[in-house]
Order: C-alpha cells, then structure tokens, then sequence
C-alpha cells in the first residue's frame, strides 16, 4: 500500500515514520487484508462441505425434508413411555400435566435434585391402593437425556392428596438429540450427489435417514422378488446401548413414512433391522500388552466397521489388520484370525463381537 502511494503521489514518500501518509496507508492496507479474510471465509460457507453451523443450516433448509415434515436438521425429540404409580387412598386421580422428576443428582437426604430430568403425566391416572397402575408421561425436554433405564426412580415434587410421590418408569424411549453438523453435512451431500430418481435405491435410503433417530441405512431393490425393494437402517445414537439396531417401534416409523413416499408401482417395500452377525477377533504378541492400548484397538475396530459395514458386506482380513494397526498405541500384532468374515446373508451385518489376546 506505501508502494501504490508512492506510485500514484510524485514525490511523497509513505516509508517516513509516524508521517500521515503511512499511518494512512497501513490502515488502508489493514482494512484490505481484513476484507479479504472475509472473503477467504465467505468462500468456505458457500458450500456444505466446508460450511459452518449457521451456513449449514442455511443449506439444509434448501435440500432437505424430513419426514415430520421440516425441512433442514433434524430437531431433538422428546421422550415417552410409562411409568408405574402407587396410590395411598383408593381410586385417588393423578391429573393430566402432573409433574414428576428423575431421582438422579438428587443428593442423599436432600428434598429436591439439582440436576434431573422433568416429565409429565398425558392423561388423567387413576391410582389403586393395592396394585401398581401404570399411565402414560413424557419428558419435557426433548434430548436422549429423556430416555430413561428401567425401573429408574421418579417422584413428584407435589404430589395429590393420597398418592405417593414417588413412581417408577416401565419404559422411557423415543428421545433423541438434534443432528449433528457431520450428520446434517452428511444428508446434504448424499442429496446433492443423489438427485431424486422417483424411487430408486438411493430415495430409500434418504427417505428413511429422514426420520429423526436414523443414521444409516441401505437399500436393496428385487432381494424379495421383481419388484420389490428391502430398506436396512440403524439408529446409532438412539439405540447406542444395542448397536445401533432398531426396536419395533422404530421399524413402523420408518416403513409408515416411505409408504407415504414411495411409488405406488412398486410391489412391497420390506422394511426391517439387519441381523446381527457377530465377528470375534483374536491377536497375538501385542506390542504394548496394556490395557489402554487394547481400548483403544476395540474403538479403531468399531469406528471401521462403523464405515465398512453394510448388509451383506464382507469384512476383510485386510481391513481387521489395518484398524489393529491404526490404533495409536500399537506397534506391533499378529493377527490369528486372518480370515475374511464371510456374512451368511444379504441381510447379516458384522458387529464386533469378543477381541481375544491369548
């Protein structure tokens, strides 16, 4: 920027310290060198791959619709299910919008919890003296946080005259947390790269990641028949405890929404879970032998085949060893069981099953 004065200024000289000249031209060029940062910025949020949060929902919004029928990331859900009450006095009503609480943070001898979890009763629930009766709740906020272990305690922070303030929960599901950017990064590319074709394989696999909770899924046209397609899905963060693998509940979810969507000219569309199959690794004359370094081959295990794994797809031998190895820690293995693993059926699914070190 001295130089361009200079350049279009005869005879004045921008290099002379503390002068207006140069203190006006280090600001023009701090003010350039700004502009272009914005620039160089601007230019990564213009396309999904590289886009930030904010952008990313701006993109979203453009190319995706979700099966509830909002468009762009998919919103956290709440949790719902059962729980079981206990009257004190006979046929005493717990009323609709009744609160109760998770009992977990609640510290010993305390009245009330410090960090828990509130839900409330769907509809009136008349209590028994003499038997548990269960009704119907949910939380408040949606979040997996909602989602809730059986038989977890519960109490009502003011309960109805004659029904104890403490219940229990049968079953608690449903509730998930909002899509993450590397999923919602993920939908926005497969649409993109994967136009809508009016009902081929890859508009089922959309359609199904369009219902909130699924992560994966696949798609195999003509495996039941001519004319019929089969759709595999998982939910990894709902159903994390269970590999990923969904419940009946979620099965009709998806298959309700892809019926909406899908052809009528296509024969049946069979929606249902792969089956697991279950691969058991053994490694010998590891190097470090310590417990850390065998956590961390299990999580570089099942991050490949978090990847490599569909139904149907064999997991090779190759990919095992190269997994093992990539493990930070290790520096050196043999691997015993070095054969591919083979699925029985298009429908099995490789799991990581017991990792041996004899």
């Amino acid at each position: 920027m001295r130089d361009a004065v200079h350049a279009s200024l005869p005879g004045a000289d921008a290099n002379v310290p503390n002068s207006v000249l140069r203190i006006l031209s280090d600001s023009q060029g701090a003010l350039c060198h700004l502009t272009l940062q914005y620039i160089d910025w601007l230019a990564l949020q213009l396309l999904p791959d590289t886009a930030e949060t904010e952008w990313l929902d701006r993109h979203s919004n453009i190319w995706l619709v979700n099966a509830d029928g909002t468009t762009g990331r998919k919103l956290a859900s709440l949790a719902s299910g059962t729980a079981s009450f206990q009257g004190i006095i006979d046929r005493t009503v717990i009323p609709a919008g009744t609160q109760l609480q998770s009992a977990v943070g609640m510290p010993p001898g305390s009245d009330s919890p410090n960090d828990v979890v509130t839900f409330e009763t769907l509809e009136d629930i008349t209590t028994s003296a003499t038997t548990l009766v269960q009704g119907p709740i949910r939380a408040l906020d949606a979040g997996s946080f909602g989602n809730l272990p059986v038989d977890s305690a519960l109490w009502m922070p003011t309960p109805p005259a004659g029904v104890s303030s403490t219940a229990s929960v049968v079953a608690l599901t449903g509730g998930t947390d909002a899509e993450t950017d590397d999923q919602l990064r993920s939908r926005i590319l497969r649409r993109i790269q994967n136009p809508p074709m009016g009902g081929d394989k890859t508009d089922y696999e959309q359609w199904a990641l369009a219902v909130n909770g699924v992560t994966r899924a696949w798609a195999a046209p003509q495996e039941m028949g001519i004319g019929t397609m089969t759709v595999r899905f998982l939910m990894d963060d709902l159903r994390a405890d269970d590999d990923g693998w969904p419940q009946p509940e979620d099965i009709v979810a998806v298959a309700d929404y892809i019926d909406k969507v899908r052809p009528v000219t296509v024969k049946d569309c069979y929606v249902i879970a792969p089956i697991k199959q279950f691969i058991d690794i053994t490694i010998a004359d590891l190097v470090p032998d310590t417990e850390e370094v065998k956590a961390e081959i299990e999580k570089s295990l099942r991050d490949m085949l978090f990847v490599t794994a569909a139904p149907g797809q064999t997991i090779f031998a190759a990919w095992v060893s190269y997994a093992i190895m990539n493990a930070p820690s290790v520096q050196s293995f043999k691997l015993v069981t070095d054969d591919d693993y083979v699925m029985p059926s298009p429908g099995h699914m490789a799991v990581l099953g017991t990792i041996y070190y004899p």
